[in-house]
């Protein structure tokens, strides 16, 4: 099965999911705002820690730039807020515990984990615009110098 994918230009799927605090926090609550959306497969692993910790390292420059950042996996709030507590991560961090947010932006489905296929979260991130259309829809990124590679990619740097 190939699961959906989003393409440049394409409307951003709408969601409200709660944060690690509980707060319900909705794409539409930034429109008007680019916004980086990034799906991770889970918090407080190694790759999913450095690539938050980027995240948080990088943030004043995206923020400086018009960007706000958000991530999400299937992890629970409390899970997420454990996270966040241990990393000091400073944007927020939503929670998809049914999947149906990774799915309908493409992000969760077949993928390939040590030469096997199984099912699972496709580390991917999005670009939203302003209008909350998909600018860039980046699929199997690299836990690992992928933020940096954003930010050249957007010509911040």
């Amino acid at each position: 099965m190939t699961e959906q994918r989003l393409s440049p230009g394409d409307p951003a799927p709408s969601f409200t999911l709660p944060d690690s605090t509980g707060k319900d926090v909705s794409l539409s609550d930034f429109r008007g705002r680019s916004v980086v959306v990034y799906f991770y497969p889970a918090a407080s692993t190694p790759g999913c820690t450095k690539q938050a910790c980027d995240f948080r390292d990088n943030l004043a420059e995206l923020n400086d730039a018009g960007y706000q950042v958000l991530g999400v996996s299937p992890d629970k709030p409390e899970k997420l807020a454990t996270f966040v507590a241990a990393e000091g991560l400073t944007f927020p961090l939503l929670s998809d515990p049914d999947k149906r947010v990774l799915t309908e932006w493409g992000a969760f489905g077949e993928k390939k984990n040590y030469g096997r296929v199984v099912q699972g979260v496709i580390r991917s991130t999005f670009i939203v615009d302003a209008d909350g259309r998909i600018g860039k829809a980046l699929y199997n990124v690299r836990a690992t110098g992928h933020v940096a590679k954003l930010i050249r990619d957007l010509g911040l740097t």
